[in-house]
């Protein structure tokens, strides 16, 4: 801190200083410190048979290692192939992949060309890729046959129909797209061996380039004998400043927008966070986040790279028990994840019997982020699986994206109640959302801002609204406005009490949805809460209360019901071992907010749901969920 009273903080620390080179030099540099060691170690989806019909095998998963030397040698045939096929510095490559081998080498073979990655969810239908491929001008896209699905190992998604809408004809042997006019090339990866179900052959489409054509030899250590193994020169020198990554904001609200990020930005992020969270080159870090977004691809890949540590995929997209027996069989040091990720691990090792205590002798280090971590479940993560390294990152797209962060030694209050303090070479200030100018006293809640080397270029292609968050203030300071609603204390701890727009406003008292969440996670048959503000004749707005409880527990509909219980290890489930039972009533869930928080806190409506839609990051699209209960409520239902 500065010593003021008001809300601004900033770290004058000048170590670790900031990294003026481009991520190829940088790498380079990892490489001859660390060729030997494992950078990548990524596995392929496997399922139960029970998950499968009687005529389809059950796949084997595939474990695939790099290391950095590996990685470098991968990456650089992956260069020579996309530049033999046009791609050029400055280009826009779209890449919808999970977190596999080829995504990772894909990252390094696009920043070494000096090409800009654009990284898409593979979860996009064929009218989102078609958008954002569209606005950015896209030359060439990068896609899997399958889309692997969260929660549904091998039961992925053909990508044959998306492909088609954007390019109709795929037996010329050309790519003509009137929707994507700047589309040249298609390059798909055949991942249909993990989806037995998907009936989509490559060669019957001639317009499609396999991406084994780009390195027919596969994922292997013997590259050095390949002409185009040697390091690539880009056409024009490469500049620390210039765009190399465009990242589309996760989408709380319903229209992402994207942000351009330099080398400088998503470099020196990457490396400050495994520098703050203490990540060594022994470190094993198992990545459940996807590399799409900026959780996997700078919390995750940029970290470990910088610190020479090795980042485990179990899976293309998220799978509880693989990313659970990732960490067994690699004995692994670290866990990332939001914090519905970790609930779901924890569930299924209670549910599996896994002997996830054994972690303690290992697993220490992980961050969490996306979305606040309730103070109970990370008591949970510390006493079942020994996390007690755990740090909490906070930030946005915009801001490369960690802005906040906790340190490992940080008391466990401030771990559970805060996002940590400023990191180095950054700024922040809390401002009144109403008068930017004021900055807020400590203690006073208003809307976090972020300066420094971390904030974005801008939005590709909408100055207006790059305009409304990026501010060039007095002295030609540039602050990024977060939307978020944040507090500072006297030590410069940060506190997000919510988003600005998820203010409920009950009859002119402010009510901040997180402060219900927060009292809700306590309950014992409660997994999971989201809290949003409803239409109210009388006040304005009511609050609704979205539930998902523990598996085994039912909700009742009605407000009268047989009273919740929970079963006979009870104390051994709060450390994610045990099971529960019983129901629970909607009034029930009442009367425990009643009991703990002020009476207008109460959530005069409670919706039971089996999940909640979600952003790539795992945070709530608290939108989506106030759209569904208009509806519902309208309709008389959920009350």
């Amino acid at each position: 801190m500065d010593g003021r009273e008001d809300a601004v903080a900033f770290d004058s620390s000048v170590f670790p200083p900031l990294l003026h080179q481009t991520i190829p030099e940088h790498f380079a540099g990892i490489v001859s410190q660390y060729g030997d060691r494992n950078a990548v170690i990524a596995r392929s989806p496997t399922t139960s048979p029970e998950a499968l019909t009687s005529s389809h095998v059950v796949p084997q998963a595939i474990e695939t290692t790099l290391t950095y030397s590996g990685l470098d040698l991968t990456s650089n045939i992956l260069a020579h192939s996309l530049r033999s096929l046009g791609v050029r510095k400055g280009d826009r490559v779209g890449v919808t992949l999970g977190n596999t081998p080829e995504f990772a080498s894909l990252t390094y073979a696009i920043f070494k060309l000096g090409a800009i990655l654009v990284p898409l969810n593979p979860g996009f239908n064929s009218q989102q890729v078609t958008a954002a491929l569209t606005h950015l001008g896209v030359e060439v896209l990068i896609i899997g046959a399958v889309t692997d699905l969260a929660y549904k190992p091998c039961r992925g998604r053909s990508n044959l129909d998306c492909i088609r809408t954007i390019v109709p004809d795929l037996k010329s042997g050309r790519i003509e797209s009137e929707t994507v006019p700047t589309l040249k090339k298609v390059i798909v990866v055949d991942n249909t061996a993990s989806h037995p179900h998907v009936d989509f052959n490559l060669a019957e489409y001639p317009s499609l380039t396999p991406f084994s054509e780009l390195i027919p030899s596969g994922f292997h250590s013997g590259f050095q004998s390949s002409p185009s193994a040697r390091p690539l020169v880009p056409d024009e020198p490469l500049s620390a400043d210039e765009i190399i990554n465009i990242q589309f904001t996760s989408g709380t609200t319903s229209h992402p927008k994207a942000a351009m990020l330099r080398h400088t930005n998503i470099l020196n992020n990457g490396s400050l966070i495994g520098s703050r969270m203490g990540l060594v080159p022994d470190d094993t870090i198992v990545c459940p986040p996807p590399l799409f977004h900026c959780f996997g691809c700078v919390l995750g890949y940029g970290a470990t790279v910088s610190s020479g540590a090795a980042i485990l995929f179990p899976s293309p997209a998220f799978d509880p028990l693989a990313s659970v027996k990732m960490v067994a069989d690699h004995k692994a040091t670290g866990l990332y994840g939001v914090a519905t990720m970790y609930v779901a691990m924890l569930e299924i090792a209670a549910q599996k019997g896994l002997d996830i205590q054994s972690f303690k002798g290992h697993l220490r280090k992980g961050i969490a982020a996306g979305s606040s971590v309730p103070e109970s479940l990370m008591r949970r993560l510390y006493a079942s699986i020994g996390l007690e390294e755990l740090v909490i990152c906070y930030g946005m797209t915009e801001t490369s994206p960690v802005s906040c962060m906790t340190t490992p030694h940080d008391p466990f209050e401030k771990r559970t109640r805060s996002v940590g303090r400023v990191m180095p070479h950054t700024k922040v200030k809390i401002v009144d959302p109403l008068d930017k100018s004021r900055v807020v006293d400590i203690g006073e809640r208003g809307e976090l801002a972020t300066a420094g080397y971390l904030v974005m270029k801008g939005y590709w292609g909408d100055k207006a609204r790059t305009e409304e968050v990026r501010i060039e203030e007095d002295g030609g300071e540039v602050w990024m406005y977060s939307g978020d609603e944040a507090s500072m204390d006297a030590d410069g701890y940060v506190a997000i009490t919510g988003r600005i727009k998820d203010l409920i406003i009950r009859g002119g008292e402010n009510i901040h949805p997180l402060e219900i969440e927060n009292c809700l996670f306590q309950h014992p048959l409660i997994a999971e809460v989201s809290v949003v503000g409803v239409p109210d004749e009388r006040y304005g707005e009511a609050v609704c209360a979205f539930i998902i409880l523990h598996k085994g527990v039912q909700g009742v509909e009605g407000d009268e019901g047989v009273k919740g219980s929970v079963g006979e290890e009870y104390e051994t489930e709060l450390v994610g071992m045990g099971h529960y039972r019983g129901s629970i009533t909607k009034e029930e869930v009442r009367e425990w907010v009643r009991t703990k928080l002020s009476g207008h806190l109460v959530p005069k409506y409670v919706l039971w749901v089996d999940e909640y839609p979600k952003t790539a990051s795992g945070k709530i699209q608290k939108f989506k969920l106030r759209d569904r209960a208009i509806k519902e409520l309208h309709f008389g239902g959920g009350a």
